[in-house]
C-alpha cells in the first residue's frame, strides 16, 4: 500500500511538472535580467535627460568665465593706457609741486581736505595736458626709439578714445579745483592746460623757444596750489615758481643734449640742434643754475623761511653749478648725464627744504583772524537783534494777570459744613 502510495504521488508530481513547468529554482535568475532590464531602461531615459543639461551648465560656466577674463582684460588693457598717455610720473612732479604751493600758501594748519582735492585736481588737469600732447605728437612719436612704443603711434588705444579721455577729465579736474579751491586755481589750471597742450606742443616743431615756454608751463603748478590755499597770490609766492623755471632749463638742455639726434628724427626743433659742440648749451645751463643761487635769501628776506633755508639752498644749487659748469667745460654725455641726474635730485630736495623751514603765511593768518573777527562781529550783532525782538514779542503779547484767591479757611475744620467760597477775577474771569 505505501509503495502504491508513493508511486501515484510521483505520478501526480509527474503530471503536474509537466501541465505547470516549476520555476522556482531558477526564479531569481530568471527574473534578474528582466530586472536588469528594467532597471536600465528606467535609468536611460535620466542619464539621457541629464548629459545635455550638465554640458549646458558647464558651457555656461565656461562662457561667464571667458566673459570675465575677456572683461578683466580689457580693463587692464585700458587702464594701462591711460596711465602711459597720462605720463604718470611727470604727472605725479607736477602734483607735488602744487602741493608744495598749497602748504607754502597755507597759515599755520593746513586744510588736509582742501590739499588733497588740490592735487587731485591738478593730477587730472595734468594727465589731460600729457594725453593732449600725445594725441598731436602722433606722427613724431612713432619716429622716436623712447617714444613709438606709447600707446597712440603703436596702436593700443585710438586718437579719438584718447581725445575724448582727455577731454572729459582735464574738465572734471578744473571743476573739482573750481567747486574745493576757487575760482582763481581752476583758472590757472585751465590756463596751464591750454599753454601745454595748444602752444608748446605745437612750438616744439617750430622754434627752439619752446623749451622757455615749457619752463613756464612747469612753473604755474605751484602758483596754482598757493592760490588754491590763500585765494590770491604775492611775492613770496614766486620763490617756487621761480626755482621750477630756472631749473627746467639746464634738466632739459641736458636731456636734449644727449637725445638730441632722437629729437631730429622726430621732427623737433631743439637748442642743441644748432651747437654741435655743445658749448652753447652747456653755457645756457650754466647761466640758469646761476640765476637760482639767490632764491635761499630772498625765500628768508621775504618771510616765506627760516635764516637755515638760505644756506641750504645756497649749497644745493651750487653743487648743481658745479655740474653745470663741468658739462661747459667738457661738453660730453658723460657729463651731460651727471647733471641731468643732478637736476633730478635738486629738486626734491629744494622743496625739501622749503617745507622745512617754511613760515606760515602772514598774508593767510591776517585774513584768517579778520574772517573771525568780522564772524564775531556778525555773530554779536544776530544775537543783538535776536534779543531785541524778542523782547518786542514779549511785549507785544497781552498781559493777564491772575489774582490768586486767599486761602478758604471756612473750608477746613473745625468748620467743615461751611460751603467752599467762590472768587472772581478782576477781569470777570471764575
Amino acid at each position: 500500500m505505501w509503495r502504491g502510495g508513493a508511486t501515484a504521488a510521483s505520478a501526480a508530481r509527474a503530471l503536474r511538472s509537466r501541465v505547470f513547468p516549476d520555476t522556482n529554482p531558477h526564479h531569481a535568475a530568471a527574473l534578474a535580467p528582466i530586472a536588469s532590464a528594467r532597471t536600465s531602461s528606467s535609468s536611460a531615459p535620466s542619464a539621457a535627460a541629464a548629459g545635455p543639461a550638465v554640458a549646458e551648465a558647464t558651457a555656461a560656466a565656461a562662457a561667464v568665465s571667458q566673459k570675465a577674463g575677456s572683461v578683466s582684460d580689457v580693463l587692464r588693457h585700458y587702464g594701462r593706457c591711460y596711465l602711459e598717455l597720462s605720463k604718470a610720473r611727470l604727472s605725479a612732479l607736477v602734483v607735488a609741486t602744487s602741493g608744495a604751493g598749497y602748504v607754502l600758501g597755507s597759515g599755520s594748519m593746513v586744510d588736509m581736505a582742501g590739499l588733497c582735492c588740490t592735487c587731485a585736481g591738478t593730477m587730472m588737469v595734468a594727465a589731460s595736458a600729457n594725453t593732449l600732447n600725445q594725441v598731436f605728437e602722433i606722427k613724431n612719436d612713432a619716429k622716436m626709439k623712447r617714444t613709438m612704443r606709447r600707446p597712440l603711434p603703436s596702436g593700443r588705444i585710438g586718437p579719438g578714445h584718447a581725445a575724448m579721455w582727455a577731454t572729459s577729465i582735464g574738465a572734471a579736474g578744473t571743476a573739482l579745483l573750481a567747486w574745493k579751491a576757487n575760482g582763481l586755481a581752476a583758472g590757472l589750471a585751465a590756463s596751464n592746460l591750454i599753454l601745454y597742450a595748444f602752444v608748446y606742443t605745437p612750438l616744439k616743431q617750430i622754434h627752439p623757444v619752446n623749451t622757455w615756454v615749457g619752463a613756464v608751463v612747469g612753473a604755474i603748478p605751484p602758483l596754482l596750489g598757493w592760490a588754491a590755499a590763500s585765494s590770491e597770490l604775492s611775492l613770496n609766492a614766486m620763490i617756487l615758481p621761480a626755482a621750477l623755471y630756472y631749473w627746467q632749463i639746464p634738466h632739459f638742455m641736458s636731456l636734449a643734449y644727449l637725445c638730441r639726434n632722437d629729437y631730429l628724427a622726430g621732427g623737433y626743433r631743439m637748442f642743441s640742434f644748432a651747437d654741435p659742440t655743445g658749448k652753447r648749451t652747456a653755457w645756457v645751463s650754466l647761466r640758469n643754475c646761476l640765476y637760482m643761487l639767490p632764491l635761499g635769501f630772498f625765500a628768508y628776506n621775504w618771510g616765506l623761511t627760516s635764516e637755515w633755508f638760505s644756506l641750504e639752498a645756497s649749497l644745493l644749487t651750487l653743487g648743481l653749478t658745479i655740474g653745470a659748469l663741468s658739462f661747459m667745460l667738457e661738453p660730453n654725455p658723460k657729463n651731460a648725464r651727471r647733471m641731468f641726474y643732478g637736476s633730478l635730485l635738486y629738486l626734491p630736495a629744494f622743496m625739501a627744504g622749503l617745507l622745512l623751514h617754511r613760515l606760515p603765511n602772514e598774508q593767510k593768518e591776517h585774513n584768517v583772524t579778520q574772517t573771525s573777527e568780522m564772524t564775531g562781529i556778525l555773530y554779536g550783532a544776530e544775537q543783538q537783534d535776536e534779543e531785541r525782538a524778542r523782547q518786542k514779542r514779549e511785549d507785544r503779547k497781552p498781559s493777564h494777570v491772575h489774582s490768586r484767591p486767599p486761602v478758604a479757611y471756612a473750608s477746613v475744620a473745625p468748620f467743615p459744613f461751611l460751603p467752599v467760597p467762590v472768587y472772581v477775577s478782576p477781569q470777570g474771569e471764575l
